[in-house]
């Protein structure tokens, strides 16, 4: 039975002449509407939506003929208005990634959780919203999940229900189905912009202060080993970006990730991701396995997106055989906790290692640790810049550089007031940047210093 006939029929219960969008709420028999012929699309169209030899212009020709072609046939009469919101929603639901295509295109959401097909939340400046849009049902939401995942070459079913991606754009994805989702497929996307937020932004947003931006741009330059931590949402792999901005554009970079997200802007950039295994369980390549092929790769600086296992290791020699100036992030809630969970990734590696080699392997090679904690207003922010000094005994030294000022307070809405300010503290690396002929004054340290007044805008990831 064609597409047009299953729709005529389908439609004998007419539609209510006002069938259009009521102002801020959405009207159920336009919803009806779209929802069946959402579904008869699909039935028509299904095999040639996933050849993989037509093009997309071609596509989006046979999907708008077979729209348009379905809509003339209904006997509902439509607004004009009512009749290009549903042509664009299934336009949406076709093409691209269905009701959360709008959301993708808000820049004000930072975040996207749909917890089931009916269960849509939000980031929106920190904090989480439950939004108005919902997909068909759980099939509908299946195939949007089997779209993103099948661009970059994975999959996901039941003997693999858990799935890390990416969307062209490099946002990251996660998606999570059946056996193990209870209630419905679960779909999480972290969106990053296509203009990358920049160190004046983070300054804007008051995530660091002017002159901890110098300070870590100097770090960069002068080739410290630098660890950005925090916990989920914090902001790290945004960090990362901005810190690896800084590197010189005559230098050879290399990153390595789970799935690419770092959007460097430098020339010569070489951007490498892990893949996992195929159906037999065979073809897997881990992060451990590309950050040991960088070293062959002559790199002058090695990007990891994350370290969260035994690549901590292969990390940490890579940092002290000469390749100086990486960066690297892992999750902890503070610099202290930081060097914890590091020693715990590389006992993680299968090597049966003494602590005190492990403890002595990290105060060499790590100079730094960049602290970011995401606080009760839903602002990012930087809250340690800590050096690593040394070891005394059995127990790696830090001394934190800068801090942020709680004591500074809230104001009338509950935004922090306080800033990122210098301990008073100079680095012993500071030697190490003169060397280089990176001179820090004596003023980047004071603790009295004036800073500039900053926009106190909530910094997104």
């Amino acid at each position: 039975m064609s597409l047009y006939k299953r729709l005529h029929e389908a439609n004998n219960d007419d539609l209510p002449a006002s069938a259009g969008l009521e102002t801020g709420r959405v009207n159920p028999a336009l919803e009806e509407l779209r929802h069946r012929v959402h579904s008869a699309l699909i039935e028509e169209l299904g095999p040639i939506l996933y050849d993989q030899r037509m093009g997309e212009d071609e596509l989006r020709k046979k999907v708008h003929e077979a729209l348009h072609a379905a809509i003339a046939m209904e006997r509902t009469p439509l607004a004009a208005a009512d009749k290009a919101q549903l042509i664009q929603d299934v336009s949406d639901d076709i093409l691209g990634y269905g009701p959360i295509d709008k959301l993708l295109r808000d820049d004000d959401i930072s975040e996207i959780m749909c917890n089931g097909p009916k269960s849509i939340y939000v980031e929106r400046d920190g904090k989480l919203e439950l939004d108005e849009v919902t997909f068909i049902d759980e099939n509908h939401l299946r195939r949007i999940i089997d779209k993103i995942v099948a661009q970059i070459g994975r999959r996901i079913d039941e003997s693999s229900p858990l799935c890390d991606a990416r969307l062209p754009d490099g946002s990251r994805v996660n998606a999570v189905i059946a056996p193990l989702a209870v209630g419905g497929p679960f779909l999480t996307i972290r969106k990053f912009k296509a203009d990358p937020l920049r160190i004046d932004d983070l300054i804007r947003f008051g995530t660091l202060s002017v002159h901890s931006a110098r300070f870590l741009q100097a770090c960069i330059v002068g080739k410290l080993n630098v660890i950005v931590s925090g916990g989920t949402g914090t902001g790290k792999t945004t960090m990362l970006n901005v810190l690896s901005s800084f590197i010189p554009s005559d230098e050879r970079i290399i990153t390595v990730e789970d799935a690419k997200e770092l959007q460097l802007a430098q020339d010569h950039v070489l951007s490498m991701e892990t893949r996992p295994p195929n159906v037999e369980g065979k073809g897997e390549v881990t992060i451990r396995d590309l950050v040991k092929n960088t070293l062959r790769m002559r790199p002058d600086r090695i990007v990891v997106g994350e370290c969260r296992s035994g690549e901590a290791l292969d990390m940490l020699q890579a940092m002290n055989t000469g390749h100086d100036g990486s960066l690297t992030t892992l999750h902890a809630n503070t610099p202290r906790d930081s060097l914890s969970r590091l020693e715990t990734l590389v006992l993680m590696s299968g090597f049966d290692l003494p602590v005190r080699a492990i403890r002595e392997q990290t105060a060499s090679a790590v100079d730094m640790i960049v602290q970011l904690q995401r606080l009760r207003d839903g602002s990012r922010r930087i809250t340690h810049i800590t050096e690593v000094s040394g070891m005394e005994g059995e127990v790696i030294t830090l001394q934190d550089v800068f801090l942020f000022d709680f004591t500074a307070g809230v104001d009338e809405s509950g935004r922090f007031k306080g800033s990122l300010k210098p301990t008073g503290v100079r680095p012993k690396f500071a030697q190490k940047l003169a060397d280089h002929g990176i001179r820090l004054g004596p003023e980047m340290f004071s603790p009295t210093q004036g800073e500039p007044v900053q926009e106190q805008g909530r910094g997104r990831r």
